[in-house]
């Protein structure tokens, strides 16, 4: 027996030294017989003893690795059945554990457990919560050989065969309840508005990038706008271009040489005329499609920076501190606002049209209303200057702002109590505001440091997404008719194309506070 081990001992190139103290065994395999023969010692031992003292040592390792168990974990051990080797212990010294080791631990302790007397349930075939959970949230099917689905939606059977009557015996009515709802809440809240638009992939990429040589880089002026007939103007020095959205053409529109410079356009909501605010305080009228101007308002001594379009009439903001009501038509001023103390560089007139919103470099914010010379609501929360600012079609009588440079936040106010509702710090120059006509979020263009557009979801003002790709500040912004796209220009000269919103008939319904109607 001992000769047959030795040789056994020389075949695996084993060199066994045995030490006489402290009674320890050390056993080293050797690399190559010829390096390590002469490393062999003298003294032998007797095979019976040999092995001896390999048990010895194996009991005394087996009680060392034992005790240091007992010591790191004083709670009780489990019986462990045989074959399995594996506990769960909980994880210390603050490391993180996936739910999905969790399982994998917890299913051997679960195994381990002894049945419990008088369960109504058989062992094989019973399905879990937590088979269930794995199944759905890690991919792993049911372990259980009875069970064939045939869909996703395992518990709902179009049929009663006895087969598929037995399988749902075997399920405990808790844990199919409760899946059943989960998995109802969870098909509905996909099914929703709320998940898709969340869920909605924006493209951080311009579809199109149009050049845009002696764009203005000035912050109180307005270059282009967007027409409900999806053709885009553009003010260039003292030229005007028009960019139809049908054939991608660009015509020259109208060009006022070196006797002026065009510091803002609108086009009215009918689409078919433009109107054109001049550094001399001029405002002239085209029609668009005799491509001819129609007349010139005056009444501005400074020029004018700012248009908004209110039915049939023309509101123009000066440099001169003044607002003046124009009507085409009749071809005269209809009313007049005066109240800032600086430039005014922001217009906006609400969906309803019965209030005028109106920002300054003076850092206020004024509401007005037609036939009144006193502003409705005074905002002086901004600490910089106020030209970006914007009307929610989905809540009547919410108005927000942006700051420049030294403020650089965005405020709402609600108009019709004259109180802030919220307010959230950019940590950039707000140049543009705009709400979304299909969905209640809203965008903002920016300046320095990043010139940044984001896209942002209202109330809860988390942001959608941030677009890049402007090297200096985004100082314009138009959106097209259908509400899906948005043309940023900026001070590098670009015009870029961007997919922001989604499509209307997709679009979340809101719960819009209803206007006033006529009473019959």
């Amino acid at each position: 027996m001992s000769t047959n081990t030795m040789k056994m001992l020389k075949q695996r190139n084993l060199d066994v030294e045995v030490s006489c103290f402290e009674d320890k065994l050390q056993i080293s395999p050797s690399k190559q017989n010829k390096e390590n023969s002469h490393h062999i010692k003298s003294k032998t031992c007797d095979m019976s003893d040999l092995i001896k003292m390999l048990q010895k040592v194996e009991i005394q390792n087996t009680q060392k690795e034992e005790q240091m168990e007992i010591e790191q974990d004083s709670t009780p051990k489990k019986q462990i059945q045989q074959g399995k080797t594996c506990r769960y212990i909980p994880l210390r010294s603050g490391q993180k554990q996936t739910l999905e080791e969790e399982f994998q631990y917890r299913e051997i302790e679960d195994e381990n457990k002894e049945p419990q007397k008088g369960s109504d349930y058989k062992d094989q075939g019973n399905v879990s919560l937590k088979d269930i959970y794995k199944m759905h949230v890690f991919g792993q099917g049911l372990q259980s050989e009875q069970l064939h689905w045939e869909s996703k939606n395992i518990f709902r059977f179009n049929d009663n065969t006895p087969q598929k009557r037995k399988i749902l015996q075997d399920i405990n009515p808790s844990v199919l309840e409760t899946y059943n709802n989960l998995i109802e809440y969870r098909e509905q809240f996909q099914n929703s508005m709320d998940y898709q638009y969340s869920h909605r992939k924006i493209s951080k990429v311009p579809f199109k990038v149009l050049d845009a040589p002696q764009l203005q880089d000035d912050f109180y002026l307005n270059l282009i706008d967007w027409s409900s007939q999806n053709v885009l103007s553009v003010a260039l020095s003292s030229c005007v271009y028009l960019w139809s959205a049908y054939n991608n053409r660009v015509t020259k529109f109208c060009d006022f040489g070196n006797n002026d410079v065009v510091c803002s356009l609108i086009w009215n909501p009918m689409g078919n005329q433009l109107a054109i605010g001049t550094g001399s305080g001029e405002i002239h009228i085209y029609d668009q499609e005799k491509m001819k101007r129609m007349q010139i308002i005056e009444g501005h001594s400074a020029r004018v920076g700012s248009l908004a379009w209110s039915g049939h009439t023309l509101c123009s903001g000066s440099k001169d501190r003044s607002i003046i009501l124009h009507d085409p038509r009749q071809k005269r001023q209809t009313g007049k606002f005066e109240g800032h103390k600086q430039e005014v560089c922001g217009l906006k007139w609400s969906p309803d049209e019965y209030q005028l919103a109106s920002g300054g470099n003076d850092n206020k914010l004024f509401v007005w209303r037609i036939g009144s010379q006193i502003p409705l609501a005074k905002f002086s929360q901004h600490q910089a200057a106020v030209k970006a600012i914007a009307w929610s079609p989905h809540r009547h009588g919410l108005l927000s702002s942006g700051g420049g440079t030294a403020d650089r936040t965005i405020r709402f106010f609600n108009t019709l109590t004259t109180q802030q509702l919220d307010w959230i710090d950019t940590g950039s120059q707000v140049c543009n505001l705009m709400f979304s006509k299909n969905v209640n979020e809203f965008v903002s263009t920016h300046g320095y440091s990043m010139n940044q557009i984001v896209c942002w979801k209202y109330p809860s003002l988390q942001k959608v997404t941030t677009l890049l790709g402007h090297t200096s500040r985004v100082l314009f912004l138009a959106m097209s008719p259908d509400g899906e796209t948005i043309v940023t220009g900026a001070g590098d000269e670009t015009l870029r194309f961007w997919n922001a919103f989604p499509k209307k008939e997709e679009a979340q319904p809101t719960n819009t506070i209803l206007l006033p109607q006529m009473i019959r």
